[in-house]
């Protein structure tokens, strides 16, 4: 039942080893972390969880919300769909006005000199 924690183990470890050795200070500074961890984790145990303040979750918000998102990403690609239809369009109707307007100048031209 009395069984050393590791952190009692780490101790007895770090206190048997050579004072000179590297492996030594990477133990001391592991002891350390295992103390400061272990003061932080009961420190937090002791305060409870800060950021919750008896607020359910409320999955029709969270649903409404997602379904308001989706909504919206569908009315900005139909709207991009029909602006990039638009450009197309008036590109299209662009060519088409350039092409008659040389087969009418063309046509201009060979009734002056034919006159």
């Amino acid at each position: 039942m009395n069984e050393p924690t590791p952190l009692a183990k780490a101790e007895a470890a770090v206190s048997e080893a050579e004072n000179n050795s590297a492996a030594v200070q990477l133990a001391l500074a592991a002891v350390e972390l295992a103390k400061t961890a272990a003061a932080q984790q009961q420190t937090f145990q002791q305060q409870g969880c800060q950021h919750h303040h008896g607020q359910d979750f409320n999955a029709r918000k969270w649903l409404t919300l997602g379904g308001l998102a989706i909504v919206g990403g569908c009315v900005a690609c139909f709207l991009a769909m029909a602006f990039a239809v638009a450009a197309v369009a008036v590109g299209i109707g662009g060519a088409c006005a350039t092409g008659c307007f040389l087969i009418l100048r063309s046509l201009w031209r060979d009734y002056l000199n034919t006159r």
